[in-house]
């Protein structure tokens, strides 16, 4: 088949599979609206955008890490301080508030003990081995690749692992939570924050600088049709994503998170299988006791993420790009398993993945979100190491 034919046959083959996306969002939205409230409809409607500005930025957290590993270039990592720098200037005054026209709102605030650092470690391998992060998974699997769909298999398995575990991981040392807005107030915690934003930034531009001689820029200019059928630039991701997670405060009264849906998804497929998850002392605690006991769809995090799949569907539509493949050969196959039962089980033992700890987390002012990323980024480092060996480029 020629190139010619080959996009026509892509389009053709788009076309559909946007159709249905958007008949399937409606159809979801109105059930939300109908059923649950106008509050999981909006989310469900965050989490739409959301899949489509990963899908257009293709903003993923994995490839930006493994691109400063393996050439030197920075300018994901880059847009990502500064999507974090914009995310804390809005969250911090709202969560040092308290609450929101009656709704409480609290931050992602968690230990630094050694669960942080293993689950993060083990996460930052899986990142790299499976091909994506959390929200990566998401929007990749749901823009029609296939091998994704493995990955997101192996990261709900790995969730379910990770919950079956997690009491191990409760007594380890460490040291209680810190927030920096609460150690030094909003002023000093934004400012704080702004600055160790500015380090990473300054020192990831200096090494590309070093190696590669010039600084990659994350914008440029964008046609109006770029803007439907992408691509978009990285700061106009970063822009969108910061969005996403300031309205997710506002409309559930805490941050994103993406990899509680996993664990939850994963607990409910395993009751037809014997295994009762409720048992557990992770889903003891009876918030989670009660979203196992109810719909997928009272579940904020589980409507957001069927919103970012459903909306990197409908992206790649309109980009003419939705053309899943399963010709997967053996070894990144095999990599797939590995690594998202990898980034399932790091993220429960973590407190969360790429969003809920560490874009999260250093939003709230969080240094367990700094511990997560230092660990992580070690562990993509090796992850990025280990890729040739099971035929991953």
């Amino acid at each position: 088949m020629n190139t010619a034919t080959a996009n026509a046959a892509t389009g053709n083959f788009s076309r559909p599979a946007t159709l249905a996306a958007a008949v399937g969002a409606a159809g979801i939205c109105l059930y939300l609206l109908g059923f649950h409230g106008w509050r999981q409809a909006a989310l469900f409607g965050v989490g739409l955008g959301a899949g489509v500005a990963l899908y257009h930025a293709a903003f993923g957290f994995t490839g930006a890490w493994r691109e400063v590993a393996s050439s030197g270039r920075s300018v994901g990592l880059r847009a990502q301080m500064i999507m974090m720098a914009l995310t804390v200037l809005v969250f911090t005054p709202l969560i040092a508030q308290g609450e929101i026209g009656g709704m409480a709102v609290r931050g992602n605030v968690s230990p630094l003990n050694l669960a942080v650092v293993c689950g993060a470690f083990v996460f930052g391998i899986g990142m790299q081995l499976g091909g994506g992060c959390a929200s990566g998974t998401l929007f990749t699997a749901g823009g029609g690749n296939a091998r994704m769909l493995i990955t997101l298999a192996a990261f709900v398995a790995g969730s379910v692992i990770g919950t079956w575990h997690w009491s191990l991981w409760q007594d380890v040392p460490g040291l209680a939570p810190v927030a920096l807005s609460a150690s030094f107030g909003a002023g000093g915690g934004v400012l704080l924050s702004l600055a160790l934003f500015g380090a990473v930034w300054l020192l990831a531009a200096r090494y590309e600088k070093a190696r590669r001689g010039s600084i990659e820029r994350g914008w440029g200019p964008v046609s109006s049709r770029a803007w439907l059928t992408g691509p978009w630039p990285l700061l106009a991701g970063a822009l969108a994503l910061a969005l996403v997670n300031i309205a997710t405060l506002l409309l559930a009264g805490r941050p994103w998170g993406v990899t509680s849906a996993f664990a939850l998804w994963g607990a409910k497929l395993a009751a037809p299988l014997g295994i009762d998850a409720s048992q557990w002392a992770y889903w003891q605690r009876p918030n989670l006791q009660a979203a196992l006991e109810a719909s997928v769809f009272n579940d904020i995090t589980s409507v957001m993420n069927f919103g970012i799949l459903l909306g990197a569907l409908v992206a790649a539509g309109l980009a003419g790009k939705f053309a899943p493949s399963l010709r997967i050969p053996a070894r990144p196959l095999l990599a797939a398993v590995i690594g998202g039962l990898m980034l399932g089980y790091g993220a429960r033992i973590a407190f969360g993945c790429n969003i809920g700890a560490f874009f999260s987390g250093i939003s709230s002012t969080s240094l367990h979100g700094w511990l997560w990323f230092v660990a992580a980024f070690a562990g993509s480092l090796i992850g990025t190491r280990l890729r040739p060996h099971f035929g991953l480029q």
